[in-house]
């Protein structure tokens, strides 16, 4: 492989909190140049934690998803511009009908460059956000990740029609269109 074909194949990863992380997963896994996502946990003092003791909210560990990304085909910022679309920044201690820390909404940067640009973003959504209400999601640095267990890996495709009544009754859809068409 040629130094050229090894920089155009670089990855960098990044890493979100949006609630339910089927949900998540599905979204980034739409976006060009998003590689791989890994449903998964982090955020909190818990090793090893499990999708059981993450759902008791006592391990701190928020549902996350980890993306591996080609910057040249994507950059950072468009990927926080997905995030904010597909979450409630509103909430702090849930996301749609997901109740409980384990649900917060969070960034978890990887290096000082994705932490300004996080703290950045932020800043301008706050600014001209289409919405009432303080945005809450909180801004963090990635300690460990955990990927989740084998079942909820592609969650989405591996079981269509139980992900779509998941996601129909989760008031998510709703909710976001609220938001962001100037509703919420």
């Amino acid at each position: 492989m040629s130094r050229k074909d090894s920089e155009c194949d670089m990855r960098e990863q990044a890493t979100f909190a949006g609630g339910c992380f089927w949900c998540m997963e599905e979204v980034f896994s739409r976006v060009a140049g998003v590689t791989h996502v890994v449903p998964g946990y982090t955020g909190g003092h818990t090793r090893q934690p499990t999708y059981e003791t993450v759902l008791r909210g006592d391990t701190g560990h928020a549902e996350a998803v980890q993306l591996s990304y080609r910057p040249r085909q994507v950059s950072y910022d468009r990927l926080l511009e997905v995030f904010w679309r597909n979450i409630d920044p509103t909430t702090a201690r849930r996301q749609f009908c997901d109740v409980g820390d384990q649900y917060r909404p969070a960034i978890f940067y990887h290096d000082e460059t994705q932490y300004r640009q996080a703290i950045a973003s932020k800043a301008a959504l706050q600014r001209n956000k289409p919405f009432a209400g303080d945005i809450v999601v909180e801004i963090t640095p990635l300690d460990i990740f955990y990927p989740a267990e084998d079942y909820h890996q592609g969650f989405y495709h591996k079981n269509p029609v139980h992900f779509q009544r998941y996601r129909n009754g989760s008031g998510r859809d709703r909710r976001l269109r609220e938001l962001w068409q100037g509703g919420g």
